[in-house]
Order: structure tokens, then C-alpha cells, then sequence
């Protein structure tokens, strides 16, 4: 009896402090609601855009009625898309009341080629003749890279400059699956599908050693070269200052021409208010991106509209969300564009390493039919990988960065076999009856036959050649050359235009203006799809997976990619053309 009353007082307890919790959040979420509507950024004269991407970028800014809202450890991380933040800087440039850009910037959370974005519109901001002046007291080698466009960069003088070169490690799992007796059963296409290499192997395979060679090369090609440009320094002396690590200390970095002095930043607002003929016992007037972008309204009156469709995240059957590629909700926009007689074109903006192959396919095909009624580009993120490719090569032209990743024309199935580690670790055994051969293909309980292999080989060649005749189609180039450069290999942007998988190097808003060309419109307005459900419904659309991420993430830290990894494993279903594993460069 003590025990039931124990019990059903923790399940009260539970409920009450669940209603309490839910109680504060729509409270909160209601009070935050009302006060956005009251709320309207005011852009002053003579003001400064503080530039500070301390933060995880996203394609798309996420609405948080919350961001003001102090929860303790469950307040939301902000969120801040690219959409907006290129915005921004594009707006700040033909702004009267915009002087210039104080770029604060340490570590940027984000891809290579979303930084280089970025970097773009920054260059493109000094055209307007407005400053850029960075400063920071740690750069790392994705910030410095930023940072390097500036008119002026500074360093604190006790600071930290990063340039050591790029490096990618992968994490293997064939010791512990061995040790729990768990044999992951791999079939696939592509000498070079490394995917499945860390389930296998110990360490990289040599065909895989040459394709992250040549990529990591690639993408330290175009690193060295944007920072050798923008600090007027041979490309040559770059490499070599990355390559020996000859900027240790911040007078280094001063003598190597990185940055061009080191100052405290009471310093560096002082020549901020030099700069804006700001007296030096007031305030300067900035404004920070999130108030700028809200202060920006659009005034188009335009009836023509260019779609621009978000394709984020990992490709996987049925509905998705900000984070992953849903092939109803993606196929669903695609099809709303098409049948817009509104919408004149469609821009198609991939940041994928791909995934499920048959939802890549159900996507491919509302690309294709897009096609055959109104112009449609695409225009790749970070990555366009394998799936992420799948569904971009059908469309009249691609746009690529010049370091994001891509290729990875390969495809692979990977089925476990648990019975070692049901009987030998957990002591359980299995035993049942069927009516057919093959009545239970796929069961864990126990490996795959010879024939079972084979017709599951069948399938994934099936896949694979599927898969070539599309990319062969919609790039009008032979079946038998994808194939020589498909093999699950990755490319990078700059060298996919070289191999014809890529038609330009470009920026998002190149392949709006080519929509708009080819579409034959000049005035119009751009609208976002799949339709995004904001504040308070949206957050608590998805507020139950962001507290548990947010746990997870503080309890495993930077371990937190190798649970995300093996999370994803397990999540796969069917046939799948994804990238070879979490890419991730250092």
C-alpha cells in the first residue's frame, strides 16, 4: 500500500509540475506574442549594423515568441537564417542611415559554403564605399574568413588568430558493434560510398583517403585564395602560414599582414565613433541584425512571384520540418509553385547530404514536372550529396558555392544482424514459423541468407541505375560518364562545374535573378515555401524535440555528433543515397 501511494503521488507530481510547466510556456508565449505586435525596430541616423554570428545559422529564421522570455536552461537558442542575415547586409548597403558594419565574430556555427555566402554580401556591401571593421579577441579559421573582407581587421592583443589548415576525422564503429556482436550486414554501389566505412572498417579506406584528399584540398584552395585576395597577400604566403603554423601570437598575425593592428575594443569603438563623427562621451547608435531585419518591409507591388522552395536536412519519407526534407512536404510546395499561376518560376535551394533514395525520387519527380511548365533552378547549400543531388539534377540550371560539397552519386542499404547480441548478451533467442521463402526478409534476429543478399544487391544495383540515368537525363550527358564520376564519390562545387554536374558557381540570389531571365519577368516578389506555421504554434510545434536536444546535448557535449550519427543509423529505412558520414572540417 506504501508503494501505490508512492506512486500515484510522483504520478500527481509529475502532472502538476507538466501543467506548470506548460502553463508558463503558453503564458509566456502569449505575453512575448503581444509585445512583438507593439514592438517595431527604429533605425536611427548615423547608426552602425552590429554584425555578430556567435550563433547556429539555419537556411531560414526561425519566429521565437520566446526570445525575450527567460525559461533558465529551456530559453531557446536563437535562431537567425541566412535568408535574413544576407537580407540584411543587402539592404544595409543602399541604407542611408546605415554608416557601416562592426563585425563581431568568433566562431561561426555553420557550413562552409553558407559562410561564403556571406562573405559575398559583405564585399558586395563595400562596393557602397560604408566601412567594414572587424574585431575580435579569438578568430577562428571559419570567422578569420570572414573577417579577412573588412576594411580594417583588428586582434586583441592578448588574443587568438586560428590558421592551421583543414582536417576531417571520422569516428569507427566496428570495435564496439564487435564487442556488443552486432554484424551490420552492408549492400551497396560506389567504390567510393564510404558511408557505410565506419560499421566495417577501423579506419579509412584508401579509395576514401583519395576522395577527402582531394576535397579537403579543394575546399583549402579556395580558403587561402578569398583571404589571399581580400588581405592583398600572395595566395603562396597564405598556405605557408597555415601549413608551418608561423602566426602563433597576435604580433605575428600583425607581421603577416592578417590584421592590421591589435587593440582592445575600447579602442575599436573609438575609431567606430571617429568613423561616424560620434563624440567620444556618447553612445555610438547601432543596430543589430535581428531588430534591423524586422525593420525592413517590403514594398514590392509586383503580381509576378518567384517561389524559392527550402530543401533542408537529411531526405526522408513522408512530412518533414525546418531540419529535415519530408518528401510529402517538399513535393507538396513543389506542386503549390507549380500550379501558382502567379508564380512564375521556381527556385529549388538544396542543403542536403541526402538520404532515403525512394523519397529522393518521389521529390526528383515533382522537379521534373515543375520543369516541363515554368522554369526551375537550383541553388546548393553547405551540401547537395548524393539524395540532395538526386533531387537537384533535373532542374534547368544549378548553382553551386564554390566549397560546398556534392557528387555522391552512390547508394548503399545497411541491415544489422543482432542475433550475437541477443543471445550471447541479453540471453533471449527467437523461433517462429512462416509461409515463404522470404516472408521475413529483414529480420535482425538472424542474418541474411546467400539468395537474400543477392536480391537485395539486385535492388540497390537497381537503385544505383536508376539513379545515374536521372543525373544522365537532366545533365544531358552519357549514363556510362556518371557513372565514371559518380561511384559515391564527392566533389566540391568549384570542381563539380568542372565535371558538369554543376552549371555555375553562384550565390542564391544568382539563381533567382536567372529564374526571373529565364522566366522573362523583371518586377517581382519572392515567396518562401513549404509555408512555415510561426510563434507560439511553431515553437510548440516542435518544443517537445527541442528540450530533449537541448539535454541530450548538454549531457554529451562534443560527443554529441557520434550519438547524432548512430541516431541516424538506426532511423534508416529502404535504400539509401546519403553522403559518406557527418562531414565535418576543421
Amino acid at each position: 500500500m506504501k508503494q501505490f501511494f508512492k506512486f500515484v503521488f510522483a504520478s500527481m507530481l509529475g502532472f502538476f509540475l507538466t501543467l506548470l510547466i506548460f502553463t508558463v510556456i503558453v503564458i509566456g508565449g502569449i505575453t512575448a506574442l503581444v509585445s512583438s505586435t507593439e514592438k517595431t525596430a527604429e533605425v536611427k541616423e548615423n547608426s552602425i549594423l552590429y554584425v555578430n554570428l556567435n550563433f547556429p545559422i539555419t537556411e531560414r529564421s526561425e519566429a521565437n515568441p520566446f526570445e525575450d522570455v527567460d525559461f533558465g536552461p529551456l530559453k531557446s537558442e536563437k535562431v537567425l537564417g541566412l535568408n535574413d542575415i544576407l537580407k540584411s547586409i543587402k539592404n544595409a548597403k543602399d541604407d542611408d542611415k546605415i554608416k557601416g558594419i562592426y563585425l563581431d565574430v568568433s566562431y561561426v556555427s555553420t557550413g562552409m559554403a553558407t559562410m561564403e555566402e556571406i562573405r559575398n554580401e559583405l564585399i558586395n556591401f563595400k562596393k557602397s564605399g560604408k566601412f567594414i571593421i572587424a574585431y575580435s579577441e579569438v578568430y577562428s579559421q571559419g570567422s578569420y574568413y570572414l573577417a579577412s573582407v573588412a576594411n580594417k581587421v583588428y586582434l586583441n592583443p592578448q588574443g587568438i588568430l586560428e590558421l592551421k589548415g583543414f582536417s576531417s576525422q571520422i569516428s569507427f564503429f566496428k570495435g564496439a558493434l564487435e564487442k556488443l556482436a552486432i554484424e551490420p550486414q552492408i549492400i551497396k554501389v560506389g567504390t567510393y560510398k564510404s558511408a557505410v566505412e565506419p560499421f566495417i572498417l577501423e579506419s579509412m579506406s584508401d579509395a576514401n583517403k583519395q576522395q577527402m584528399t582531394a576535397l579537403l584540398g579543394s575546399l583549402f584552395e579556395n580558403f587561402t585564395k578569398g583571404i589571399a585576395t581580400s588581405r592583398k597577400i600572395p595566395q603562396d604566403s597564405v598556405y605557408a602560414i597555415a601549413n608551418q603554423l608561423q602566426s602563433r601570437s597576435p604580433e605575428d598575425a600583425v607581421k603577416l599582414k592578417l590584421v592590421d593592428a591589435l587593440k582592445y575594443k575600447d579602442e575599436v569603438l573609438a575609431e567606430l565613433k571617429k568613423l561616424t563623427k560620434t563624440d567620444l562621451k556618447d553612445d555610438l547608435t547601432t543596430i543589430g541584425l535581428s531588430d534591423y531585419v524586422s525593420s525592413i518591409k517590403n514594398t514590392s507591388t509586383a503580381k509576378d512571384r518567384i517561389a524559392v522552395v527550402y530543401a533542408n536536412g537529411d531526405i526522408m519519407g513522408g512530412e518533414g520540418d525546418e531540419n529535415t526534407i519530408g518528401s510529402e512536404t517538399v513535393s507538396r510546395a513543389l506542386r503549390k509553385a507549380r500550379e501558382d499561376d502567379k508564380i512564375k518560376a521556381v527556385v529549388l535551394r538544396v542543403n542536403s547530404p541526402g538520404g532515403s533514395a525512394l523519397a529522393s525520387d518521389v521529390i526528383w519527380r515533382e522537379v521534373v514536372l515543375t520543369k516541363k511548365v515554368k522554369p526551375i533552378m537550383v541553388t546548393m547549400g553547405d551540401y547537395a550529396a548524393s539524395g540532395g543531388y538526386y533531387i537537384a539534377c533535373a532542374a534547368d540550371s544549378i548553382f553551386a558555392e564554390p566549397n560546398t560539397i556534392t557528387g555522391s552519386i552512390g547508394v548503399f542499404a545497411i541491415l544489422p544482424n543482432m542475433k550475437g547480441f541477443f543471445n550471447e548478451k541479453l540471453g533471449v533467442t527467437f523461433d517462429g514459423v512462416k509461409t515463404s521463402e522470404y516472408a521475413d526478409l529483414g529480420n535482425i534476429s538472424r542474418p541474411l541468407t546467400g539468395a537474400e543478399k543477392m536480391l537485395l544487391q539486385k535492388e540497390v544495383n537497381r537503385t544505383y541505375n536508376d539513379f545515374t540515368k536521372r543525373v544522365a537525363d537532366g545533365r544531358k550527358i552519357s549514363q556510362q560518364y556518371v557513372d565514371s564520376i559518380g561511384q559515391g564519390r564527392v566533389w566540391t562545387g568549384e570542381q563539380a562545374v568542372k565535371l558538369g554536374l554543376v552549371d555555375r558557381i553562384g550565390h542564391i540570389e544568382d539563381a533567382i535573378k536567372a529564374a526571373a531571365k529565364k522566366a522573362k519577368i523583371k518586377e517581382y516578389r519572392i515567396v518562401n515555401y513549404p509555408e512555415k506555421k510561426e510563434g507560439l504554434l511553431g515553437f510548440l510545434d516542435k518544443s517537445g524535440e527541442n528540450i530533449k536536444t537541448y539535454f541530450v546535448k548538454q549531457e554529451l557535449g562534443d560527443s554529441y555528433i557520434h550519438y547524432k550519427n548512430i541516431k541516424e543509423i538506426t532511423q534508416m529505412r529502404g535504400i539509401q543515397a546519403k553522403m559518406p558520414y557527418n562531414l565535418v572540417v576543421e
